[in-house]
C-alpha cells in the first residue's frame, strides 16, 4: 500500500516553525480564500518563503534550493532554456547533462507547466524546488543585468553601422493604409535597443542590394547573413541574449502568433526605408537552437525592370515578344527555384498590361501588386487552389492567365483547357532547361497530343552575375578547364577580352554587381510537336530545338563572356551542360544559390 503523502501544515508543525492554533488559521483563512496553506502562512508572517518550499520539497520528496545561497545558479545555464519560458512559468535552468535537464520551478503541483515544459524543451526533465519570490527576484535581476548589456551591445553596432549609411535613411514600418507612421511613434520604436536593431538590420539588407536576410540560431551564435546577387555573405553576429527579442520583433512587424515556436509560419512587413516602400516576405521555421526567420526583400522597382533589362540577346528578345502577343497557347518559364522565372513573366505581363486586355492571375505568394490585373492568392487550407482558382478565371472572359506554377495533372489539365479555348497563359515549371518542360508535363500524367498542341514556347533560364564596371580587369591566362567547361577554345578567344573580377567599394569587395539572365528560347514546330506526341527523349527534343535555331544556356552564356558582362567561372558554376568535361565540386555551390 502506498505510503501517504504528509500534508504541508503537518511537516512545518513538525519542524517546530508553527504551532496548532496558527496551523488551523491558516487553514481556516485558505479555505476562505482559495489560497494554498503555504501562501497563506507566509502572508501571515508565520513562516518564511524558504521554510514553506523547503517543506513542498520534503513532501514531495524533491531537492530544495535555496537561491540565497551564492552561485546556486550558474548564470552560464540560462541559456538552456528561452527567456520567454524562464519569465513566463518562473523557472530558471540550473544544468544539463546528455538529454536531461534540471529545472528550478516553484509549484511541483502545476502539472500543465511542468508538462508544457516537457513539450517545448524536449528530452528529460529533472525538477528542483524553490521558492517563488526567490526565482521571481533572481530573474528580475538577471534581465536587468542582460537588458544593460544588450543596450550597450546594440548602442555599439547602430553606432558602427550607422556611421556610413543610417543617417541618411529613415525606416518605419508602414500600414495597410497608412505608408507614413505618426512621428511620435516613429520617435518612439527607434528608442528601444532590439527596434533598432532589427531596424539597422534591414537597413544594410536593402543598401546592400542583398535580396534576401537569414538570421539563423546556433548553440552559441545567431547568424546574420544577406544574399547579394545570388550568394550568402555572413554579417556580423547577433548577440545571442538578443536571439528571442529579436525574432519576437521580427514576428509582431509581420503579423505572426509570436507564442507559437512548434509550426512554421509566413508574414508580411511593409517598410519605408529611404523614402521607398519596400515589401519583405518573412518566414519562420523551427529549427534545433529557435526559430530560424529568412526574410525576402520585394523591391517595387524589381517587378518594373522591363523586358530589355532582362539580358536577352536581340534574336531571343524579338522572337519572344511575338510568343507573348500570340492570342492564344501555353508559354512556359522554367528554370530552378531562384533562376528569375517570376520576374521574366511579371515583365511580359507589364508590357502587355493594356485597358483592351484583361489578365488574372493565380499566385501563391503574390509577390508584386499590379495596377490594372487581377490577382489571386491561392490558399490551399480554404480550399483556394490554383485549379479552383483557374476554373473561376475561365468564367471571367480573360485574354491572358498567369498561374504561378504547374504543379501537378489537375493544373496542368485546367492550363491546357484555357490554352486550346483561346486564351493565352504564361506559366512556370521547375525544370533544368526548356526541352525538359515537354517530358515533365507528360510524366504528370497529361496526355501527349494535348501537350503538343498546347505549348506555343518555352524559355529556359539562370541568373549570372555580371562585372562590376568599375574595378573589373582583363583576364591575361585564361583558365583551360574553364574554357573547356564554357565551351569555348583558344581559336574563340583570339582578338577578345575575357574580364576576370577584381573587388572595390562601389561592389563590396565581390567584383559583382547585379545579375542578368541567360537564356534559351525552344520555339514549338512540326518537329518537336510530333517528337512530343510520340513521348521521344529529351535528347532527341533538345537536338531537333538546336537544330532549328534554339541557342542553348552555354551559348547565351558564351555570347555575354565575350562580351564582357561577366566571367568564365560564372557560366561553367551557372550551366554544367552535357558535352563538356565533368565538373568537379570544388566551388560548393548550386542553383539554390541563387535568389
Amino acid at each position: 500500500m502506498a505510503r501517504k503523502r504528509r500534508q504541508l501544515g503537518e511537516i512545518l508543525k513538525r519542524w517546530g516553525l508553527i504551532d496548532d492554533e496558527k496551523l488551523e488559521e491558516g487553514l481556516k483563512i485558505a479555505q476562505g480564500s482559495r489560497k494554498r496553506i503555504g501562501e497563506v502562512l507566509v502572508d501571515l508572517g508565520y513562516a518564511q518563503q524558504n521554510d514553506v518550499a523547503k517543506a513542498l520539497a520534503s513532501q514531495f520528496g524533491m531537492e530544495f534550493v535555496d537561491l540565497d545561497e551564492p552561485d546556486v545558479v550558474s548564470k552560464d545555464n540560462l541559456d538552456l532554456i528561452p527567456t520567454d519560458l524562464i519569465k513566463k512559468y518562473l523557472v530558471l535552468p540550473m544544468s544539463k547533462e546528455g538529454n536531461k535537464l534540471k529545472v528550478l520551478v516553484h509549484d511541483p503541483m502545476d502539472l500543465a507547466l511542468i508538462d508544457d515544459l516537457r513539450f517545448r524543451l524536449g528530452g528529460e526533465l529533472e525538477l528542483a524546488l524553490g521558492a517563488k519570490e526567490k526565482i521571481k527576484e533572481y530573474i528580475d535581476s538577471f534581465l536587468s543585468e542582460t537588458q544593460a548589456s544588450i543596450d550597450e551591445e546594440v548602442r555599439k553596432m547602430t553606432m558602427d553601422q550607422s556611421l556610413d549609411r543610417g543617417a541618411s535613411l529613415d525606416v518605419h514600418v508602414a500600414g495597410e493604409d497608412d505608408e507614413e507612421a505618426s512621428g511620435d511613434e516613429n520617435k518612439d520604436a527607434q528608442s528601444a535597443p532590439i527596434i533598432r536593431l532589427v531596424a539597422e538590420i534591414i537597413k544594410e539588407a536593402v543598401v546592400t542590394r542583398a535580396s534576401d536576410i537569414h538570421i539563423e540560431p546556433f548553440a552559441n551564435r545567431v547568424r546574420l547573413r544577406y544574399r547579394v546577387d545570388g550568394v550568402c555573405i555572413e554579417k556580423d553576429v547577433i548577440p545571442k541574449r538578443t536571439q528571442q527579442s529579436v525574432i519576437a520583433r521580427l514576428k509582431i512587424m509581420s503579423g505572426m502568433k509570436i507564442e507559437e515556436k512548434r509550426i512554421p509560419q509566413d508574414g508580411r512587413i511593409k517598410m519605408k526605408i529611404g523614402g521607398e516602400v519596400i515589401d519583405f516576405r518573412v518566414s519562420a521555421c523551427p529549427a534545433y537552437h529557435g526559430e530560424s526567420v529568412v526574410l525576402r526583400i520585394l523591391r517595387p522597382d524589381a517587378a518594373k525592370l522591363g523586358l530589355k533589362n532582362l539580358g536577352m540577346q536581340e534574336d531571343t528578345l524579338d522572337t519572344f515578344q511575338k510568343i507573348i502577343a500570340r492570342p492564344n497557347g501555353i508559354f512556359l518559364v522554367t528554370g530552378p527555384t531562384g533562376s528569375g522565372k517570376t520576374t521574366t513573366l511579371y515583365s511580359a505581363l507589364s508590357e502587355l498590361n493594356r485597358p483592351d486586355i484583361k489578365i488574372i492571375t493565380a499566385e501563391d505568394p503574390i509577390e508584386y501588386n499590379f495596377k490594372g490585373i487581377n490577382q489571386c492568392q491561392v490558399n490551399d487550407h480554404i480550399g483556394l487552389t490554383f485549379s479552383t482558382i483557374l476554373r473561376a478565371m475561365l468564367r471571367q472572359a480573360p485574354n491572358i492567365i498567369l498561374v504561378g506554377v504547374i504543379r501537378d495533372k489537375v493544373v496542368g489539365e485546367v492550363a491546357i483547357q484555357a490554352a486550346l479555348t483561346g486564351h493565352m497563359v504564361f506559366s512556370t515549371l521547375h525544370t533544368n532547361d526548356a526541352p525538359s518542360a515537354i517530358t515533365r508535363l507528360i510524366d504528370m500524367g497529361l496526355k501527349p497530343f494535348l501537350v503538343a498542341s498546347s505549348i506555343q514556347a518555352v524559355l529556359g533560364q539562370r541568373l549570372v552575375r555580371i562585372l562590376c564596371d568599375h574595378c573589373k580587369e582583363p583576364e591575361e591566362n585564361p583558365n583551360p578547364r574553364l574554357l573547356n567547361l564554357c565551351g569555348l577554345s583558344k581559336s574563340d578567344i583570339e582578338g577578345q577580352t575575357i574580364y576576370k573580377p577584381v573587388g572595390c567599394t562601389r561592389c563590396g569587395g565581390s567584383g559583382y554587381r547585379g545579375r542578368r539572365g541567360i537564356y534559351e528560347l525552344m520555339v514549338m514546330n512540326s518537329e518537336i510537336r510530333e517528337l512530343a506526341f510520340n513521348r521521344s527523349a529529351v535528347s532527341k527534343i533538345r537536338q531537333a530545338a538546336v537544330a532549328s535555331g534554339m541557342r542553348n544556356l552555354l551559348g547565351d552564356g558564351k555570347l555575354k563572356i565575350l562580351e564582357g558582362k561577366t566571367t568564365l567561372d560564372e557560366i561553367a558554376r551557372m550551366t554544367q551542360v552535357e558535352g563538356t568535361v565533368d565538373i568537379e565540386a570544388d566551388d560548393g555551390e548550386d542553383d539554390s544559390l541563387v535568389a
